[in-house]
């Protein structure tokens, strides 16, 4: 009875990290290292596409590869987080998730044909893959109860540095150094945090090695259901969708290997991935609310900075600076939501960080082509508030629940449905802004006459810009009410007291 409550949300092995204050202090720079530095190399390589096409004589459709194939490799290793952290032992695979990660940004510098580029891509996709749900898996072992609400606000500002400074970052090392640097960069930083990992990073005893081998069925049907979701989601708008056989083959192959891959784990004593974690409420309703958070933060962080520029003509280095409002004022509430979420119910704070990014969303919604940076600092300043009150409340609440032998796993499937949450986001947006855009137009169009001393290359200039903005306003405001519909679904998770106190007593039943 004893060893199965010390497994409990509300009694953590003693073999845990100490709480004291060095230790933690440590165990968090290190992580925090592998964050960062996964998540500033998605935002930074984006900015660099064009000139990495132009250098090794790639097409847009070909360099948009070295973006995918990296998103590819993380959707696969991530759900894998909780088998290999138990195969290997925390501190390894970490070690070696930082160890791949590292070499794979010394090769891709080195590349010299766009497939080659794409190659170690998909090897620094498998080792970034890991960074993110293991480093909060560790945070949340390492911090008592009482302090998993400030673990979750120092892991969602790492989250949030990578999107506010990348692309700046990356704008620079292309304008006045050369591509290659944006990934050799990341070697130096690479090193150091496999060294602090050796040295700082513990193997807690309650997660035990497997007894069975790998399951190769399981890691196929896994792989194939995964990657050709994914492939869908990334290049289904610019394949027109179902009218491509590929993105319908695809389609077929995700649902089919998908699910016999969920039966089978279901079935499986020891699962390649426990889906069994989907039994704690509040785990559940939080990864529903993570695919909807995600799709409001990816599919807005896309959106938004096209709209600037497309629309209100902003320079890539404006919008920028008209995006680092929201950065400042989500780094803000997270150390507030982070003090809070002890204090006060942290479903309350979910909603208000629902209720804040649905406002400014809606107020995103009511621009005009006129819009000027003021116009656009406002309603960022709020997303951002919103963003840092639903981010840490919503991780410590659906976390908090889950046994401490079950961490990795759980933080793995809920940073891919995060993941997949966005890449769902991205595509239905992309999709809604092409077809709204067409439908603003024909509108526009057909009410058009021309007048005397007005060109049509004029008029015609100014129906798709009119059509443009009509369709953003659309997108905005369709987020909105996404947002707002997902509040009522917070008052299906349990308050943290009475899920651990129910958890506690499931397994003292167990035991007996």
């Amino acid at each position: 009875m004893q060893a199965t409550l010390k497994n409990s949300p509300a009694h953590p092995s003693a073999n845990a990290a100490a709480p004291g204050s060095t230790r933690e202090m440590l165990i968090t720079i290190t992580v925090m290292l592998g964050v960062i530095m996964a998540i500033i190399d998605t935002t930074i390589v984006n900015v660099a596409l064009g000139t990495i096409a132009g250098n090794l004589g790639a097409s847009t459709d070909e360099v948009s590869w070295v973006a995918t194939g990296y998103i590819l490799a993380n959707v696969i290793v991530m759900p894998l987080n909780g088998w290999l952290t138990a195969y290997l032992g925390r501190k390894r695979f970490y070690a070696a998730s930082l160890a791949i990660f590292t070499i794979a940004s010394l090769l891709c510098g080195t590349a010299t044909s766009i497939w080659q580029l794409v190659f170690y891509r998909v090897l620094q996709g498998f080792g970034g893959g890991a960074l993110q749900p293991t480093a909060q898996a560790i945070l949340f072992e390492t911090y008592p109860a009482a302090k998993r609400g400030a673990a979750m606000a120092i892991f969602g500002l790492g989250a949030m540095v990578g999107p506010a400074i990348g692309p700046t970052l990356g704008g620079y090392i292309v304008d006045n150094a050369s591509w290659p640097l944006i990934f050799f960069i990341n070697v130096p930083i690479g090193i150091l945090a496999v060294v602090m990992t050796l040295a700082f990073i513990p193997n807690p005893s309650y997660i035990e090695k497997p007894k069975s081998g790998i399951d190769w069925t399981g890691l196929g049907l896994m792989t194939a259901g995964l990657a050709s979701l994914q492939y869908v989601l990334e290049r289904g708008q610019h394949d027109d969708w179902f009218n491509s056989s590929t993105i319908t083959l695809l389609t077929i192959t995700s649902v089919v290997t998908l699910t016999i891959f969920v039966w089978k784990v279901l079935r499986d004593k020891e699962p390649l991935v426990n889906l069994r974690v989907f039994r704690y409420l509040s785990y559940t309703i939080g990864n529903i609310l993570g695919v909807i958070s995600g799709f409001g933060l990816y599919g807005t962080a896309l959106i938004l900075p096209l709209f600037m520029q497309t629309t209100l003509g902003f320079t890539a280095f404006d919008t920028g600076l008209a995006l680092m409002p929201g950065a400042g004022a989500t780094a803000i509430s997270m150390l507030l939501a982070g003090r809070l979420v002890n204090r006060t119910d942290p479903r309350a704070l979910i909603a208000f960080g629902f209720l804040m990014f649905a406002l400014s969303t809606w107020w995103l919604g009511g621009l005009t082509t006129q819009a000027d940076y003021w116009n656009i600092f406002w309603p960022r300043v709020v997303q951002g508030l919103g963003l840092g009150f639903l981010f840490v409340p919503l991780s410590t609440v659906s976390l908090g629940v889950i046994p401490m032998a079950e961490m990795a796993n759980a933080t793995g499937v809920y940073s891919l449905v995060r993941q997949l949450g966005g890449s769902f986001g991205i595509a239905i947006l992309t999709t809604l802004l092409e077809r709204h855009t067409a439908i603003a137009w024909n509108e526009l169009a057909s009410g058009v006459t021309q007048t005397h001393g007005v060109s049509i290359s004029t008029l015609t200039q100014l129906v798709a810009q009119q059509a443009t903005m009509i369709a953003y306003n659309y997108l905005f405001q369709f987020c909105a009410v996404v947002f707002l519909i997902a509040i009522p679904l917070v008052l299906f998770m349990r308050s943290p007291r009475r899920e651990a106190a129910a958890a506690a007593a499931a397994a003292a039943m167990m035991a007996e």
